[in-house]
C-alpha cells in the first residue's frame, strides 16, 4: 500500500527529514528581525482582528456558561491555530515540487521529505500559539483544563489530513500551475466552513452537513477538551483519524502515480 511504502520511506531517510526541517523553520524568518517571535505575532495579530470585528462588534459567543471575552478570545485563537496548520499547507504545497527541480531530476532523492518537512515545519511553529495558551487559560472562566494533555491526540490527526493534502496539491501543482491561484479563497472558504470564528450550533438545516468537516471536528473536540472541562468524544476522534488516514492515503497515492512524470513537466 502507498502508505507503507511512505512510512518506509521516512524511515530509511528521517535523518533528511530533520534537516529538510529545520531549513524549513530557518527559511520561514530569515532576515527577519524578530525571527521566531514571529510564530507568535503573526497568529496574535489575526486573532486581534478577528476579535474585533466578531467579539466586540457581532458580539461573537461560543454559547459556554459564563463565558467572558477571555474565554472567547482563548477559543477562537485555538481555532486559528489549529487552522493554519492546514492554511500554511494549502499556501505552499501548489509550489513546492515545481520550486525543486534539482531535487526532482536526482531519481535517488526522496521527494516524500519536501511536503513533511514543510508540514513538520508549520506544526511547530503553530505549537509555539499553542503554548501560549497554555499559559494564559488559566487565567479563564473555565481554567485550563487537564484534557490539555489529549492535545496531541487531536494534532495527529489534523497532521496526517495536513500532509495528505500537501501530497495532493504538491504533485497537481506540477501540472496545474493555475491552482496556486484558487488557494486564496479555497483557504478563506474552509476557514469560514470550519467554525472557526462561531459555534458549530449556528449550522442548522442545510447547514449541518458542514458538521462532518474533519477541521471542524478538530477544532470543536480541542475546545471542549482544552478549554471548557468537556470529556473526549471517542466517536469524534475516531471519525477524525479515520479521514486524516484515508487524506494521506488518497494524497501519497496521487503523488506516486504522477511523480515519474515530474521531472518530464518540470
Amino acid at each position: 500500500m502507498p502508505r507503507a511504502n511512505l512510512f518506509s520511506t521516512l524511515y530509511r531517510h528521517r535523518d533528511l527529514v530533520v534537516q529538510f526541517t529545520r531549513r524549513e523553520v530557518e527559511l520561514r524568518h530569515k532576515g527577519s528581525r524578530l525571527g521566531h517571535f514571529w510564530a507568535l505575532l503573526s497568529p496574535m495579530t489575526m486573532l486581534g482582528l478577528y476579535l474585533f470585528v466578531f467579539g466586540l462588534i457581532f458580539g461573537g459567543s461560543f454559547g459556554i456558561p459564563g463565558e467572558t471575552i477571555v474565554d472567547f478570545t482563548l477559543a477562537l485563537f485555538l481555532g486559528l491555530i489549529l487552522f493554519n496548520i492546514i492554511a500554511d499547507t494549502l499556501g505552499t504545497a501548489p509550489l513546492l515540487i515545481v520550486n525543486q527541480p534539482n531535487f526532482v531530476k536526482k531519481v535517488v532523492f526522496p521527494l516524500e521529505v519536501i511536503p513533511v518537512s514543510t508540514v513538520a515545519s508549520s506544526i511547530y511553529h503553530n505549537s509555539l500559539s499553542l503554548g501560549l495558551i497554555l499559559v494564559i487559560a488559566p487565567f479563564s472562566h473555565g481554567g485550563l483544563a487537564w484534557g490539555a494533555f489529549a492535545l496531541p491526540l487531536l494534532l495527529l490527526p489534523l497532521a496526517l489530513m495536513a500532509l495528505g493534502i500537501g501530497f495532493g496539491l504538491a504533485a497537481l501543482g506540477v501540472f496545474v500551475r493555475d491552482i496556486n491561484q484558487l488557494i486564496p479563497f479555497l483557504s478563506t472558504a474552509i476557514m469560514y466552513a470550519s467554525a472557526i470564528v462561531y459555534p458549530p450550533s449556528r449550522l442548522t438545516g442545510f447547514w449541518r452537513i458542514l458538521r462532518f468537516n474533519p477541521l471542524l471536528v478538530i477544532v470543536n473536540e480541542a475546545r471542549k477538551i482544552v478549554l471548557w472541562h468537556f470529556p473526549p468524544n471517542f466517536h469524534a476522534i475516531t471519525y477524525a483519524y479515520g479521514v486524516g488516514l484515508l487524506t494521506l492515503a488518497l494524497g501519497y497515492g496521487l503523488f506516486a502515480v504522477l511523480r515519474p512524470y515530474f521531472a518530464e513537466v518540470i
